[in-house]
């Protein structure tokens, strides 16, 4: 009898220890990501009364946003809604501005706390998913491990949001997903598959042997043996990833770019060759050198030879950690060892050399990780397929869904794939770049498993697209309005006790238009040239495409005309009114602009063509009008005219903000 009592006693011991050593948390939303998309999303989360608690893998929040990618990528502005355009006027703040799209990495990091502040969120850092429990097609836990070391954790809740960029917590849930690039035929695409093509590609002539030619010398690192497939062929090549790379040329605030460990010259042998047929002017033959605030970079890839590491990277979407953090280092070294290449080989001409000893690593960033970003740019890993997939169609304009929970606008955009050889010539394949198209809508579908996979899971970052498809969505401030999105659409599927397949989506779209902020803040009140109900033209304007905010811009070159703008008030206050001038050559001199609060008394403002001064990838950029007092139901307008104008005049777009978010 006593050694059955000692014996349950240690059972008893060894379950209570049991539990210590895996400590559980149950929350309403689990976020798993702190990217730019999970931070938004958990702020979104905790705005609407719910338990939140962000899983970060690594040590810093904000993915790429504060990751280096401060030059954005954007596309269009009008498809940047809700809590991510906030996040870009709080950035403009600091600079200043009304709205900044270009910014330094740790003033987008301080931003992204500002949102972690006012919803005090909960965040666990340095811990990684192991296992999802499932229960009925939902998860009902998930098990953590510390990549620091200690006990691991399980947490619990009643939705997660998937906010990494490799899909690690749908791919845990046993969530469909693909890695690679789709044939053309899968989807009735053109634009898929492998991709030969002339932008960043080897001119022809450049010899791939590691001794020119002699293919018996072996090819020059970098260079795949595998032969050219057939135009359009899927296969599971992953396209390139690099860092964005921030660099300092302030003397006071610059570490010397020195040799990195495992330096190894051989490997940007292919840049001589290529700087041999033509040999730039500067750096930026190479390197695309975007310039950021207080004499900083955001650097990317640009041309056949660059920071992108073609080819070595078609392991990590599906990797274990270890392998992962080998690649990322790979990665790393890669980058680190070309610009020590570029400014101290005798190879490479004097005057790049001189121009890449005047940078360094800013001493004011990245702190915490020896100045180098702790976020490798991870284009594309693995990505869901869901409940509805996104297609080349859709970026066209020839499908277009009505459960929109976003916008995306950006060129189909995919870097290069891998590095062959070609008719005994080297050569890049996969970068893609076609355009041409306005904001077009994202499907909520798209941010969620077929039921059959998994009831209580949204996909934000790693969404059901194709390849082609995905390389025009992923873009930063468009996760982060998914993230938002998918918040809204996790809160209301807990309210109402369903699966996130069952949501309403038309009152999901209701709460994003009605409280863009994820507060209970008057709305701003946008006024398009596209929508017809509240623009009234008089005169005969021309409409483009090119250039616009939204689908469309009106254009005006002479004669009495003008474009009346009614925005539709529906509470009473004080609100800043901007428009959207796009870049156009010839613009005139001065436009003329009547304002009027009540449908009747008018106040004339104006705006000269100097004074528009647009930055970045955007297409124009928001001129200050002043400010209004505007009555619920009044009768309200903001109206362009060509009077007096001397050249191009454009209607786009006007924005009435509340006073009290400027």
């Amino acid at each position: 009898m006593m050694n059955l009592r000692i014996k349950l006693l240690l059972c008893l011991l060894i379950l209570t220890s049991s539990l210590m050593a895996q400590a559980v948390r149950q929350v309403d939303i689990c976020v798993y990501g702190g990217s730019s998309a999970g931070v938004i999303a958990a702020y979104t989360a905790k705005k609407m009364n719910k338990s939140v608690l962000i899983i970060e893998p690594g040590k810093r929040l904000g993915g790429l946003t504060s990751g280096g990618l401060g030059y954005t990528d954007i596309g269009n502005k009008y498809a940047i809604t809700g809590i991510s355009r906030d996040y870009y006027r709080r950035i403009g703040k600091h600079y200043g501005k009304f709205e900044q799209w270009i910014f330094e990495p740790s003033v987008a990091e301080q931003t992204f706390h500002q949102y972690v502040k006012e919803a005090n969120l909960d965040i666990l850092y340095q811990h990684r998913i192991i296992s999802a429990k499932k229960e009925n097609g939902s998860v009902t836990e998930i098990q953590l491990e510390s990549s620091a070391g200690g006990a691991t954790k399980v947490i619990r809740a009643k939705m997660f949001i998937d906010c990494s960029y490799e899909g690690d917590l749908l791919a845990k849930a046993g969530v469909s997903y693909t890695v690679g690039r789709e044939a053309n035929a899968q989807y009735g695409e053109t634009y898929n598959g492998v991709q030969l093509l002339n932008k960043h590609q080897f001119p022809d002539g450049v010899d791939p042997y590691k001794i020119p030619g002699k293919p018996e010398s072996g090819l020059v690192w970098g260079i795949s043996a595998e032969p050219l497939a057939e135009k359009g062929a899927g296969d599971k090549k992953v396209q390139a990833y690099n860092f964005r790379i921030c660099l300092s040329n302030q003397p006071d605030n610059m570490v010397p770019i020195t040799q990195p460990e495992g330096y190894d010259p051989t490997r940007y042998e292919l840049l001589i060759r290529l700087i041999a047929k033509h040999t730039p002017g500067d750096l930026n033959g190479f390197l695309k050198f975007d310039r950021m605030p207080n004499n900083k970079t955001d650097i990317n890839n640009n041309n056949a030879f660059s920071t992108d590491m073609i080819g070595m990277n078609y392991n990590y979407p599906e990797a274990d950690y270890a392998t992962r953090e080998k690649i990322t280092k790979e990665h790393e070294l890669y980058n680190k060892g070309l610009l020590y290449f570029i400014g101290h080989d005798p190879r490479m001409p004097e005057h790049l050399r001189k121009q890449m000893l005047q940078w360094g690593y800013p001493k004011d960033e990245y702190k915490e990780f020896g100045n180098w970003s702790p976020q490798m740019y991870v284009r594309e890993a693995r990505r869901m397929v869901g409940a509805y997939v996104m297609t080349q169609a859709n970026c066209e304009g020839k499908e277009v869904v009505k459960d929109k929970v976003g916008m995306a606008a950006y060129t189909m955009d995919s870097h290069n794939c891998q590095r062959i050889v070609v008719n005994g010539m080297v050569k890049n394949e996969g970068d893609v770049q076609m355009g041409g198209f306005g904001p077009y809508p994202i499907a909520y579908r798209s941010i969620i498993p077929k039921a059959e996979d998994c009831k209580n899971m949204l996909v934000p970052v790693c969404l059901s697209a194709t390849h082609i498809a995905y390389g025009s969505i992923r873009m930063e401030p468009v996760f982060m309005v998914l993230g938002q999105s998918a918040a809204v659409a996790a809160c209301m599927a807990i309210d109402n006790k369903q699966a996130v397949q069952d949501v309403d989506v038309e009152k999901l779209q209701e709460v994003l238009r009605l409280k863009p902020l994820g507060t209970n803040a008057t709305a701003e009140i946008l006024v398009d040239n596209d929508d017809a109900a509240h623009v009234e033209v008089k005169g005969d304007w021309r409409r483009e495409t090119k250039g616009a905010y939204g689908p469309s811009v009106y254009i005006a070159e002479s004669g009495a005309k003008s474009i009346r703008f009614k925005p539709e008030v529906i509470r009473d206050g004080t609100y800043k009114i901007y428009t959207y001038v796009p870049k156009q050559p010839g613009l005139s001199a001065t436009t003329k602009i009547n304002i009027s609060a009540d449908g009747k008394t008018v106040k004339q403002v104006s705006y000269t063509a100097a004074s528009v001064r647009v930055e970045g990838q955007t297409s124009g950029e928001w001129v200050d009008l002043g400010t209004v007092k505007l009555k619920k139901g009044s009768q309200a307008y903001v109206e362009i005219t060509s009077e007096g104008a001397d050249g191009v005049v454009v209607a786009d777009a006007v924005l009435f903000i509340p006073l009290d978010q400027i």
